[in-house]
């Protein structure tokens, strides 16, 4: 329009579009944001100790719009619980004093896994774990299997029998909790460690259970092979040795590294 006005025509409003398209003039030209594809995390426990996971989830109170926070963590190669802490709130301070709680009793892990929430993500718990020289490990943004022995356990808290659909108040919750995980540690048999107790499994117990059952299964299959016709003969539930988050993929002519 200006050199219109000034008696000068170059060409059509089209064509100086096409032009600027070709040379890359008609995009947005500032600096745009632009997220780093986040690492999949690929953890392995061979034994307790190594790996710890961690993650808060919310109970509900006596009223609509009440919750309470229950933090838990676990060891992933045995599903024991080390330690779990109901709050009034979501903090920081409270995480990072429950981590230092766990890690004061149960040792220091070679690797601490939790999502991406604000407490996991903390300087506080980041300051803690650098200096005790704990490798941090966060799940993808929105990917709930990168952390699937936390999601299990919830799971199996919620859907028990004796969940309330409420709270009556924040000492009900702590004490639900401490009764539900004594339960879940020393009673509950999971069927990802061969249906034996995490406790058991924990304390190195499972092994002597293992022989015991499989001399049991021997037992019956000696006396009523009939009752066994799909295959010769029962095996106890498999004990995994070797325990991931997410495993890594395998090679087209290697098989998949066994998953608990």
């Amino acid at each position: 329009a200006t050199l219109l006005d000034e008696g000068v025509y170059l060409a059509s409003i089209s064509t100086l579009y096409r032009i600027l398209r070709a040379d890359n003039q008609v995009v947005d030209r500032r600096r745009q944001a632009r997220h780093p594809t986040r690492a999949r995390p690929e953890l392995t426990a061979t034994g307790p100790g190594q790996v710890f996971t961690w993650d808060i989830t919310k109970l509900a109170g006596p009223t609509k719009g009440v919750y309470y926070d229950a933090y838990v963590m676990i060891d992933i190669w045995s599903r024991y619980i080390l330690g779990h802490h109901v709050a009034a709130t979501e903090s920081a301070e409270i995480a990072h004093d429950f981590i230092t709680e766990i890690i004061t009793t149960h040792g220091v892990p070679q690797v601490v896994h939790a999502d991406r929430g604000t407490s996991m993500t903390s300087k506080r718990v980041a300051t803690l774990l650098a200096d005790l020289h704990v490798t941090r490990s966060h799940s993808r943004p929105r990917v709930s299997n990168d952390n699937p022995f936390s999601e299990a356990a919830f799971k199996t808290v919620k859907y028990h029998p004796t969940f309330p659909e409420r709270f009556g108040s924040l000492a009900d919750a702590r004490a639900y909790c401490d009764t539900f995980f004594h339960w879940y540690n020393h009673e509950h048999h999971h069927a990802g460690i061969g249906l034996h107790t995490p406790a058991d499994v924990h304390y190195g117990h499972a092994a002597a259970q293992q022989k015991q059952r499989t001399h049991t299964l021997d037992t019956a299959w000696t006396a009523h092979p009939e009752r066994f016709s799909t295959r010769p003969r029962p095996k106890a539930l498999h004990l995994p040795d070797t325990v991931w988050i997410n495993p890594p993929e395998p090679a087209t002519d290697q098989p998949l590294p066994q998953a608990a």
